[in-house]
């Protein structure tokens, strides 16, 4: 594997449990609000962000790479309503879609097409995220300032259950 691409998909290990922790800081924030729905929301999404970092892993691991396990920063936002996470994570979601077009750009470079079809999934992955974060800013700028259209949309949030990824699933 192309020395670039590899150092890559090891960051991107490192960068996806950040997620997992930023998400985490998120959940706990609606948590201290009153809001579970969304606290489970958020949950969901530090768990999905796990999965992603076990993806590349065990990508590097098929690859016969060495996986170099980084330290995981401290998320350090702090929010004043309600809305500031869900903004937050429109913006670190946007953020992850560019560290994954950097690794499938070299992979590109070096002519690695394992690694661009492995990527794919990916690519899928942070569109629907993207989305679901917009649609989630959207909902609350609508409707987060009414009590009763708040709390609909915490119970909506809490509905929602975790599904294993399907390049994991299939690794079972």
């Amino acid at each position: 594997m192309d020395a670039k691409v590899y150092e890559l998909l090891n960051d991107q290990i490192n960068k996806e449990l950040y997620s997992a922790y930023l998400y985490l800081s998120f959940a706990d924030y609606y948590e201290e609000e009153g809001l579970e729905g969304f606290a489970n929301w958020y949950e969901i999404q530090a768990q999905e962000e796990r999965d992603h970092a076990l993806i590349f892993r065990n990508y590097l691991h098929d690859n016969g790479c060495k996986v170099k396990l980084l330290a995981i920063a401290q998320p350090d936002k702090e929010f004043s309503s309600h809305l500031e996470p869900l903004e937050a994570a429109l913006e670190h979601e946007k953020y992850v879609t560019s560290l994954i077009n950097d690794i499938y750009a070299a992979a590109h470079e070096a002519k690695d097409y394992r690694t661009m079809k492995f990527l794919d999934w990916f690519i899928e992955e942070q569109m629907e995220e993207e989305d679901t974060a917009d649609t989630m800013i959207t909902r609350m700028k609508l409707f987060g300032s009414d009590a009763k259209a708040l709390y609909d949309l915490d119970q909506e949030c809490a509905s929602r259950t975790y599904a294993t990824p399907s390049p994991l699933a299939s690794a079972e």
